[in-house]
């Protein structure tokens, strides 16, 4: 079977995240509809966790924020992964630097 499952510019879903998003074919629906800018924007969130537990819980919001309607998760910079687009200042200061620091991360 050929996996249909779409994924986003630079991200590719891990399986877990691919479960749950289909485990609803309307969630699903809602998933293949999202530009793949949005998708990848879920996954490099989703991705960026460090702890499993952080990793779950942003999978769950995921889903729930896609039933609310948004296109893009809440409270997050962007993906700083993609070669088409230099990082924004914000992006620069919060996540890039975060990360050369060794800063901790919010979880959600």
């Amino acid at each position: 079977m050929v996996d249909d499952f779409l994924h986003g510019t630079v991200h590719q879903a891990a399986d877990d995240m691919k479960a749950a998003i289909s485990a609803d074919p309307a969630m699903r629906a809602l998933w293949q509809r999202l530009t793949p800018l949005g998708r990848n924007e879920f996954i490099c969130w989703v991705e960026d966790a460090k702890q499993p537990a952080t990793r779950a819980r942003r999978i769950t919001r995921a889903v729930e924020e896609l039933q609310e309607g948004k296109k893009r998760p809440c409270c997050w910079a962007g993906c700083i992964h993609r070669a088409d687009k230099a990082p924004g200042k914000w992006q620069q200061a919060v996540l890039i630097d975060r990360k050369a620091k060794g800063g901790a991360g919010r979880g959600r």
